[in-house]
């Protein structure tokens, strides 16, 4: 468990808090197990019927903690910690919400994408710069965006590394409402509580109607992190690296 996860439970709400704002809420490998475990632990209790996932004033992810993000490229690995968080993602079989607000950033709108509402403020930004560092897509975005936002926008998310203001991620598909930062997370909390109580058996049914199979999820995050590996270890990837944190375009 870490510190930088905090998490408590309401009326069948287990809200999964990233609550570490000096680093604007940078994932690092210890908070991707604590999420896994909630995640896991929450689907098996019956009192949890509902997830919501939030951050803190001004972030709701920046991302893979900068620091763990080296270590994978210098091994030229992807943590199985990472992995793990995906893969339960992908199979959780209870609604999943998010409350944003602020930075969104690589895994922190891929992640998105596996949730069932998201909540967004006015001055959330949606980026995902995989392809800036040399990489590639991850958390399935290369299958779930396509079908969520189309093509085109997908194309511009992922690949171009375009920026998305919480109006065009509405616009796009990515977010179901935007709303002001002091009521986002309440919004957020009020549909949780709406989704918790009704009937659950019949709330499950229809969400995995929805979402279809997830094994198709899980093996073409198993597909992005062999590619991710890959890229990780390229001289592409490396001078990417070294371009980053020099502060000069590549």
């Amino acid at each position: 468990m870490t510190e930088h996860i905090r998490i408590d439970r309401e009326a069948g709400v287990q809200r999964l808090r990233l609550d570490r704002p000096e680093k604007k809420n940078a994932i690092t490998n210890a908070m991707y197990e604590t999420l896994t475990e909630a995640l896991r632990t929450g689907e098996q209790d019956e009192a949890v019927r509902v997830h919501l996932l939030a951050g803190v004033p001004g972030a709701f992810t920046a991302g893979n903690d900068i620091e763990d993000f080296l270590s994978f490229a210098e091994e030229g690995a992807l943590g199985e910690a990472v992995i793990h968080f995906l893969k339960t993602l992908a199979t959780v079989d209870k609604p999943m919400i998010a409350a944003v607000d602020g930075l969104a950033i690589g895994i922190g709108t891929t992640m998105l994408m596996h949730c069932d509402l998201v909540y967004a403020s006015p001055n959330s930004v949606f980026r995902t710069p995989f392809l800036d560092l040399g990489l590639v897509p991850e958390a399935a975005s290369s299958l779930l965006a396509p079908r969520l936002l189309g093509l085109p926008r997908a194309f511009e998310l992922l690949c171009l590394g375009a920026t998305f203001d919480a109006e065009q991620a509405h616009a796009a598909g990515l977010v179901n409402a935007v709303v002001r930062s002091d009521d986002v997370e309440t919004q957020a909390f009020a549909a949780a509580r709406e989704l918790a109580a009704k009937p659950q058996a019949a709330l499950t049914a229809a969400r995995r109607l929805l979402r279809g199979d997830p094994m198709d999820v899980i093996a073409r995050i198993e597909e992005e992190a062999d590619l991710f590996r890959e890229r990780l270890r390229s001289e592409e990837a490396r001078t990417a690296f070294h371009s980053f944190l020099s502060g000069k375009p590549g």
